[in-house]
């Protein structure tokens, strides 16, 4: 029997899917969420951490549903499709520190590999040297790929041990269920919420789920991937991944357009700074740590759906990041980097060499 083609994994396929995430990033923030961050999975992260009480940085304390909904939206596409695959135990250590450094890095430029995008596409033209030092990071992490890199092989586990995130994330989910926000108190139960800054900032409730668990279904059936989309063009010069890179770009350039949330310039942009060595040398250390780790942070949340526990691994190393960057001055603000951020920076960036230099696999070694 002839296997059922998977359209989203076609070159239309993936460029729909970058022009439905496009779409939904910049009205989740029409809807709510923060400034040109309609979507940030290292920012939520970061979110999630504070309402855990993992660190106490007061204004980014939130649950935010997409993440949950990233996960188990993949999760299902998974199961829809006979995709899920639980595996796991490819140098999980140091996938938490890869997790770890990503979320520093990240945080000293305020955003993700898909929140850079979208903070062009709203305007921020602080996000051209934060793209740029992207893809200078994960361009060298291509150069220890051709010098034989690789964190070894994962190996099948079993069906249980693959359901242990989808458990978790559930288990979050029905936490925040359980601890709604009370309006104007910082704390639920157990759980912490900003009552001002941009972790007060969010959309409906319902609306994010729905759209996390749409996202995260279509962007495990594509593959999508923003780190992979660089990757894959600079080492094979293959414009699959990229196509719909530039897709996520235009559609939420046009959707910023039509809504009014285009505001062009590099001053005053929401939730970023203008220190320019430091936006690129944040996402320089980010996207090694991505490209060391074999995917961007949505992409980890989506095969943490699929059952791989090495990218739920790397999910927690950026959660526990994000409270070391907030509990350590590590992280920025809008009013530049953090007390201790540059060290920050050298020290992930070490981290990441040191990982992608030891783990070099020399031809008949």
């Amino acid at each position: 029997m002839k296997a059922e083609k998977n359209v989203f994994a076609t070159s239309l396929g993936i460029v729909g899917v970058g022009l439905v995430i496009g779409v939904l990033a910049p009205l989740l923030q029409k809807w709510g969420n923060p400034g040109n961050m309609g979507i940030c999975v290292a920012c939520f992260e970061r979110d999630i951490a504070g309402s855990l009480g993992l660190h106490r940085a007061e204004v980014v304390q939130y649950l935010r549903p997409e993440i949950l909904g990233f996960v188990l939206g993949a999760f299902i596409a998974a199961l829809a499709f006979r995709e899920f695959k639980p595996r796991s135990g490819s140098a999980p250590f140091a996938r938490f520190l890869l997790g770890m450094c990503a979320m520093i890095g990240a945080l000293v430029f305020l955003g993700c590999p898909w929140r850079a995008v979208l903070r062009l596409a709203g305007g921020d033209g602080n996000a051209i040297f934060g793209l740029a030092g992207l893809a200078t990071g994960v361009g060298i992490g291509t150069i220890f790929f051709r010098s034989g890199f690789s964190l070894g092989r994962t190996s099948r586990q079993n069906y249980g041990l693959g359901l242990l995130m989808p458990f978790v994330v559930i288990g979050l989910l029905v936490l925040g269920l359980i601890y709604p926000q009370i309006p104007n108190e910082p704390k639920s139960g157990v759980l912490f919420y900003s009552v001002k800054g941009p972790g007060s900032q969010h959309a409906p409730l319902v609306v994010s789920i729905v759209v996390g668990l749409v996202v995260g279904f279509i962007a495990q059936r594509s593959r999508f991937c923003t780190m992979g989309a660089l990757r894959d063009l600079i080492l094979f010069r293959h414009w699959h991944l990229f196509s719909g890179f530039l897709a996520l770009l235009a559609a939420a350039w046009v959707t910023n357009l039509v809504v009014g949330q285009f505001h062009p310039g590099f001053a005053n942009q929401p939730v970023a700074h203008p220190k320019s060595f430091w936006n690129f040398s944040g996402m320089l250390v980010a996207g090694l740590a991505f490209a060391l780790a074999g995917g961007c942070p949505g992409r980890q949340l989506f095969m943490s759906g699929e059952g791989d526990g090495d990218a739920a691994v790397f999910v927690f190393g950026m959660i526990v990041g994000a409270a070391f960057a907030h509990n350590f001055g590590l992280a920025s603000s809008p009013a530049g980097i953090g007390p201790h951020g540059i060290a920050g920076v050298v020290i992930a960036l070490a981290t990441c060499l040191y990982i992608g230099f030891t783990n070099i696999k020399r031809v008949g070694a």
